[in-house]
């Protein structure tokens, strides 16, 4: 069973925002997206670059420094030279909190 790390208000992000968070030293990339939150790794498995300050394109976050792209619904890896999914957590919302699962 997970823990659960409180990590924003719900209503800090918005359609099309995303926000960083430490997950018990995880950082992590919560997304939302069609008032779905998603939440991944914030780092490309091409070259460790911080994925996250990216463009998002539609559900697609493309990686700054070589244009990798992800999914940011399921971590798959959508365009070189990364070649590595990149790690998902589950998210919840409780209380008007989002909440995400320890990746620990």
């Amino acid at each position: 069973m997970s823990d659960w790390i409180d990590v924003v208000a719900e209503s800090a992000l918005a359609n099309g925002e995303h926000v960083l968070v430490d997950v018990d030293g995880t950082d992590v990339a919560i997304f939302k997206i069609d008032d779905q939150l998603y939440a991944i790794e914030d780092v490309c498995t091409h070259d460790g670059a911080e994925i996250a300050s990216g463009e998002l394109d539609g559900d697609e976050i493309v990686c700054p420094r070589h244009g990798a792209r992800f999914c940011v619904k399921t971590g798959a890896v959508k365009c070189a030279p990364a070649y590595e999914d990149v790690a998902t957590f589950p998210v919840r919302i409780v209380d008007g909190r989002i909440q995400v699962a320890d990746p620990n």
